[in-house]
């Protein structure tokens, strides 16, 4: 069962340019992609009224509102219960990168031969990260990797990170859940998206490389060439 779900839009959404989603749900039975699809769909609808004009409260207010509908959902009714989902929102304004992020589900930007996380993984290892206990080559194989600390759905008052980052010529822009992370490290993914011109070509290899090491988890990739 599919428990990813992605969005993107190279037109305006409300008072956003445009708009790039991936959440990752969790829960058993159909809950988690109930979770994640619901995250989508309410983030697009909260985003498409909203009075605000800066792009972080934009996506602040539509994820912190899936947030409280998820939770409704699952207090409503018990197949849905403790469901949450990961979230990772971004926007791209004349040539600066808006991102927004609650659980693991990442933002990266690649350029020729450097490739930077711009979010912070809310899991338990990276916390553990943060704070000296292991480093990251130990955190990528560590059993507890994909124990999140925060999720959409899952908190009475839900904290959003957000980030901005010009954006230069020639660089590419990823968003994409630990179904991708888990099974590529972060020069791996480099190399694949550095060596395809078109994006598309560069999703599909992603997705392909992360199925041949395993493929242990759903994975859904959104690649952008904010110049083009």
């Amino acid at each position: 069962m599919n428990q990813d779900h992605l969005y993107a839009s190279l037109e305006p959404v409300g008072n956003l340019p445009n708009i790039f989603l991936v959440a990752d749900g969790m829960g058993g039975h159909k809950a988690g992609g109930y979770a994640s699809s619901c995250a989508v769909e309410t983030i697009l609808d909260e985003a498409g009224v909203c009075p605000d004009e800066a792009a972080e409260q934009i996506l602040t207010r539509a994820i912190r509102r899936a947030n409280e509908v998820i939770a409704c959902r699952a207090g409503e009714d018990e197949r849905f219960a403790g469901m949450g989902t990961t979230v990772v929102a971004a926007c791209i304004e004349q040539g600066e990168l808006i991102a927004a992020n609650v659980g693991d589900s990442r933002l990266y930007v690649i350029h020729d031969d450097s490739i930077e996380q711009v979010t912070e993984d809310h899991s338990l290892v990276q916390e553990m990260v943060k704070y000296g206990g292991i480093n990251k080559e130990e955190a990528r194989v560590h059993p507890n990797k994909n124990i999140i600390t925060r999720a959409v759905g899952l908190e009475q008052e839900l904290q959003v990170d957000c980030f901005r980052k010009m954006l230069h010529p020639g660089d590419r822009v990823l968003l994409c859940s630990d179904g991708l992370t888990d099974m590529l490290e972060d020069e791996q993914i480099r190399r694949i998206i550095d060596k395809k011109k078109d994006v598309r070509s560069a999703a599909e290899k992603l997705v392909k490389a992360a199925n041949d090491n395993g493929g242990r988890d759903n994975i859904a990739v959104i690649v952008i060439d904010p110049f083009t």
